[in-house]
């Protein structure tokens, strides 16, 4: 895989500041990129300044809204790659504030994809969507011929920001490409709260020296390293035959949130947790045991995970015990 093609490229990525976002930039820059971050900065959603400590001088920051058509049609302009990572993930406050999610992951992206439309139509995007999109799945693992069915209002919106995304490539020609991701973890994930991954409040739990509650434990999942994650977005940015195309994205291993828990603690050498039943309000838009089948992207791109789960826990671990205090204020 042959990255120089970046060097002295104009890259904007959406959602700059959040966790893939921020860890994307970082890869970015040391390729020789000229990157503009765009970013809300809305607490609930996950930007933190803190995320490009040591290249906030060699990045263009924007605080902008892509719910800001005006704004976006300036931002695009120029540019030769976007990575359009900005996003409502919460399933949860998708049910409790469906305008605002609808807002954000489908009107947003019209909003994104007019602008490049008219001011930009041979940018190259790569956008972030999320395994959510299948809903419960009928058969495992999971690949991208699975039926959709999403369980909840963030998983529609998702699949309809997706879609948007693919018919402007069908109609318009402009090169698209959808990654459907997974648990995402690692250095930046949110870990205050479980608006982006539950496993974010183990790890804070785990190092501040409290129990975590572990809902059900015999539910399987597979995760990411975030690295991993901007090797595939890079990846599908540089490959023309990625452009039109959907690819799940996977983890190296599949485990039951028990083992996962296991693991945790013994990594981190020390630790306890409850297992609980799963609370009523999530357990009706729980989708049960989920991982995905990667083969598609591996075949077309070369691209698998690199990094261990048990790797990117210990690197995760290592990376807040030093930097709590920067994400949980």
């Amino acid at each position: 895989m042959d990255l120089s093609l970046f060097k002295d490229k104009k890259v904007l990525i959406t959602g700059g500041l959040g966790f893939i976002g921020s860890n994307l930039a970082r890869r970015l820059v040391a390729l020789g990129a000229n990157v503009t971050l765009i970013d809300s900065l809305i607490p609930e959603y996950g930007g933190n300044l803190f995320n490009i400590s040591g290249i906030e001088d060699k990045v263009k920051i924007n605080i902008s809204d892509i719910r800001d058509e005006h704004s976006m049609k300036y931002l695009v302009k120029e540019k030769d790659f976007l990575f359009n990572l900005a996003g409502q993930t919460s399933h949860m406050d998708s049910m409790k504030d469906p305008y605002t999610d609808l807002e954000i992951n489908t009107k947003a992206q019209l909003f994104i994809l007019e602008a490049c439309r008219k001011n930009n139509p041979n940018v190259k995007i790569i956008f972030a969507s999320t395994r959510q999109i299948y809903g419960k799945p009928r058969y495992l693992p999971v690949d991208e011929k699975h039926p959709l069915a999403p369980v909840d209002v963030n998983g529609i919106n998702k699949l309809s920001g997706e879609t948007y995304h693919l018919l402007y490539r069908e109609i318009y020609g402009i090169p698209t490409c959808v990654l459907r991701l997974t648990n995402t973890i690692g250095p930046g994930m949110r870990i205050k709260d479980t608006r982006q991954t539950f496993l974010g409040i183990w790890i804070r739990a785990v190092i501040e020296g409290r129990p975590f509650e572990v809902w059900n434990g015999s539910q399987l999942r597979d995760f990411s390293y975030v690295d991993d994650v901007v090797e595939a977005c890079l990846i599908s940015a540089s490959n023309e035959r990625a452009y039109g195309k959907i690819f799940n994205l996977g983890g190296d291993c599949v485990v039951s949130l028990k083992e996962l828990a296991d693991l945790l603690i013994k990594v981190n050498k020390e630790g306890t947790y409850i297992v609980k039943e799963f609370p009523g309000d999530r357990k009706v838009i729980d989708i049960g045991d989920y991982y995905g089948d990667y083969g598609l992207i591996n075949a077309l791109l070369g691209w698998k995970p690199k990094i261990s789960l048990e790797e990117a826990l210990k690197k995760t671990l290592d990376y807040y015990r030093i930097n709590i205090n920067k994400y949980i204020q």
